[in-house]
């Protein structure tokens, strides 16, 4: 290029794999930085300055916002379970699973890194200095169950709860299904999230995402919070469940939508329109 050359074309990437990394890396980043910041304005106030709605408002708006950034680039998956799914059904190839993954669990890390630095003046005063760390302020970054999840309730809670949101967004950018006006997706998808999240937020959080749960929780082990947020209130390892679980309810929710639902779709007339953000990606790998 010569100096001549725009700045913005002298910045522009060609590489679609480099693409679609930053673009899942920065927008799973931004989904922990605004729901992990949601629930420390929660946690750290006592719940003065926010509560249980407020929080799920907040992840719903996350998720919207999210989406909006990434939707052109990677079309704004942010969750790996979501991936996952979209490959299952052939709509993304195998061969970038990888990418898309690795990009998501460092944008969420690096989200809850930055939420930890802005709140960390509040952490200390909750945890009585900078030397104390304990569960009562790691909830901002990850899901705990409550005292009375058993581990069988927990993998159900996880596996029904990624079903519903992963068959959800399967609906909602159906093209041939009753759907949002193109642009308005990503709104349909942050609601889908916020009636997840209320309806079933209470046993352990919801966390239905891989990686807005692994990544801030493997955070707080490396800022020092010790052994107890791998565990249960009874001490059994929980942290495997919000981990692997929606990589099995994902799939079965995409597949239960497409088998119980889109296959029946009448045939349509081929209309001259863009792809919806969900399956933006497509034209450029297929």
């Amino acid at each position: 290029m010569t100096t001549d050359t725009p700045f913005k074309e002298r910045l522009h990437i060609n590489n679609w794999w480099i693409k679609v990394f930053l673009s899942e890396l920065v927008g799973t980043f931004t989904l922990v930085f605004i729901t992990d910041g949601a629930i420390a304005r929660t946690v750290l106030s006592g719940g003065k300055a926010g509560g249980a709605l407020s929080a799920n408002i907040g992840s719903a708006l996350a998720v919207t916002v999210s989406i909006y950034i990434t939707g052109g680039v990677s079309g704004g998956h942010i969750n790996p379970a979501v991936t996952l799914s979209m490959c299952s059904l052939g709509r993304l190839r195998w061969l970038a699973l990888p990418v898309y993954w690795i990009a998501q669990f460092i944008g969420a890390f690096l989200g809850a890194a930055l939420v930890y630095g802005i709140y960390i003046d509040g952490i200390n005063h909750i945890e009585g200095g900078q030397a104390n760390r304990s569960l009562a302020t790691a909830g901002i970054f990850a899901t705990y169950p409550e005292p009375f999840l058993t581990i069988q309730a927990g993998v159900a809670d996880q596996l029904v709860g990624t079903a519903l949101l992963v068959g959800g967004i399967f609906a909602i950018f159906d093209k041939q299904n009753i759907k949002p006006a193109v642009g308005l997706e990503p709104i349909a998808v942050g609601l889908l999230l916020l009636a997840v999240n209320i309806s079933y937020g209470y046993n352990a959080g919801a966390a239905v995402n891989p990686a807005r749960d692994f990544s801030p929780r493997l955070f707080t082990a490396v800022v020092g919070y010790g052994d107890d947020i791998w565990l249960t209130a009874s001490g059994d390892e929980f942290w495997w469940i919000p981990l692997f679980i929606p990589f099995i309810g994902g799939p079965i929710g995409a597949w239960l939508y497409y088998i119980t639902i889109e296959v029946h779709h009448r045939p349509a007339e081929k209309v001259n329109e863009s792809l919806p953000l969900f399956q933006a990606h497509r034209t450029t790998i297929e």
